[in-house]
């Protein structure tokens, strides 16, 4: 039953994620191999100099309008396909992987020479910052007049440095993610502010030759130190020839109507792989960001000498978290990103979203999520496997909420970018090591009992399931009686039982839905 959480369940799917990663075997990278298919017993020491540039004026776009409708989501949409499609060029050009596309955030590494000499760390890193440059350059040229989208600001991270390549993701969504400091240390330089230029950390200035400093986050590359590292690159980087293809590329294949229609809930059942601009989903659902604090001390602490262990705990921990939010509260994964889960859960019809009774599963959804992370943690520590210092951090928002696909054809990436998405990251990035926090759409449309459940800073610490089912359970005790013994209504769900609602163009049906 969709909603409802079971420790026997849970136990015997971590038991057998544990079984799954009994043999980890940990192979050098140092040739042009695929990562696109790692199975989850196997994971590359890479190393490589990370790319993280983040988009700053996304929050611009999706601010364009004051009510959050279809005209601001189709203008951010098309802002972000229209980018996608300019930095898998220049990822191209330069010779470097990219890792993935989050929203406004793009993830890509420069690997090459595989060698682990000064000299190759050095030619890695100058890469790397010259193809910062021209994503800068780039992106900061193209745009649409007619469909009001202006260039794009950008802020990029860089750091060096060894980690492990391993799958992200499932059927239908897989692609390398890489564990590991370097990784994380350019995501935090790339959106420690809002200056525009590249912010190197002081591996990767030292690298370079260039002096370290004592705020790598606010110490942005001069113009005389890109030109070095540009030269020390050596590369045949050309920015006008990457806008004239792309704007080829806009003139033959054109990104056309951006369409919404909302899905019929579960969200589960939606099929993201099939999603289009012109096949968009909108709808009003609830935004989950849960991520694995202290991941990144953790692995620092184990990459050396047991990385045998990171690798079962992130798959074993992902996997379970994975089922869930799909297959127990009937939610759509969108992606992880890193060490974090994004989903979506919804509660009603294709006609109308039921916001309380979604926010109420969300709520459950992230109960669960932390009960079952911590029954992750038991049964790995029971296989000999360190988890200390690992925690859950989870946060919620409702709203307005897109799903779709963008950039190249043939290399389209998932997307699910909204007000609500943004809120919902912020919310978990405020939340401590074990706490979860609720965003202030979410807290205005949740029950009396589910507000109680969080303070007045709207966290609660430890909030498991067992903690929100109680919390709950005070509002379902008329639901409970009418059910015949049922903990948690399932009104809206049960109504729509046996029932199917045809895809609808996703207008608002009042005032108070999403225009």
């Amino acid at each position: 039953m969709a909603g409802s959480w079971n420790e026997k369940r849970a136990g015997e799917h971590v038991d057998k994620l544990i079984e799954a990663t009994n043999e980890v075997e940990i192979v050098d990278y140092c040739r042009d191999t695929t990562l696109e298919n790692i199975p989850v017993w196997k994971a590359y020491r890479v190393q490589a100099a990370h790319v993280y540039a983040d988009i700053l004026n996304l929050g611009d776009m999706l601010g364009t309008t004051s009510v959050e409708g279809e005209t601001c989501h189709k203008r951010t949409l098309r802002f972000l396909d229209l980018h996608y499609r300019a930095l898998s060029r220049i990822i191209s050009q330069a010779g470097a992987r990219r890792v993935d596309f989050h929203n406004q955030r793009l993830h890509a590494v420069v690997t090459k020479p595989y060698d682990t000499q000064d000299d190759a760390e050095s030619s890695r890193v100058a890469a790397a910052v010259a193809m910062a440059d021209m994503i800068i350059e780039v992106l900061g040229s193209i745009s649409e007049q007619d469909e009001n989208i202006p260039p794009a600001e950008v802020r990029v991270g860089i750091d060096t440095g060894e980690a492990l390549a391993v799958n992200n993701g499932r059927n239908g969504g897989r692609e390398p993610l890489f564990l590991g400091r370097p990784a994380n240390i350019a995501a935090k330089l790339s959106c420690a502010g809002d200056a525009v230029g590249i912010f190197l950390s002081n591996e990767a200035r030292e690298a370079v030759g260039l002096a370290q400093v004592r705020q790598p986050s606010t110490t942005r590359l001069t113009r005389a130190e890109i030109d070095e590292c540009v030269e020390l690159a050596g590369l045949d980087l050309d920015a006008d020839e990457v806008i004239d293809d792309w704007r080829e590329d806009m003139d033959k294949r054109p990104l056309g109507k951006i369409a919404f229609t909302a899905h019929t809930p579960p969200l589960r059942t939606l099929d993201i792989t099939a999603l289009t601009p012109g096949n968009s989903r909108r709808q009003d659902a609830a935004s989950l960001y849960a991520d694995i604090d202290g991941f990144t001390a953790y692995i620092a602490n184990h990459i050396d000498d047991d990385p045998e262990s990171v690798v079962k705990a992130f798959h074993v921990i992902r996997g379970e978290l994975d089922r869930v939010l799909t297959c127990d509260f009937d939610g759509r994964r969108i992606r992880f990103i890193g060490d974090c889960l994004h989903g979506l859960v919804c509660v009603g019809t294709a006609e109308t979203t039921d916001a309380e009774a979604t926010v109420d599963a969300a709520i459950l959804c992230a109960g669960a999520l932390r009960s079952s992370f911590g029954l992750c943690l038991e049964k790995l520590a029971a296989d000999g496997v360190d988890t200390a210092g690992l925690d859950l951090a989870i946060g919620v928002e409702y709203g307005p909420m897109t799903v779709t696909r963008l950039g190249m054809k043939g290399r389209r990436v998932r997307c699910s970018v909204s007000r609500g998405v943004l809120a919902c990251e912020e919310e978990q990035r405020r939340c401590g090591a074990d706490e979860t926090a609720i965003g202030l759409e979410a807290y205005g449309v949740a029950s009396v009992a589910a507000r109680a459940l969080f303070s007045d800073d709207r966290l609660a610490d430890g909030l498991d399931h067992a903690a929100a089912v109680a919390g709950l359970s005070a509002k379902q005790a008329t639901a409970k009686a009418a059910s015949g013994g049922g903990m948690l209504r399932q009104a809206t769900a049960a109504a729509g039982a046996g029932l199917a609602f045809p895809t609808r163009a996703a207008t608002p049906a009042k005032p108070a839905g999403f225009a």
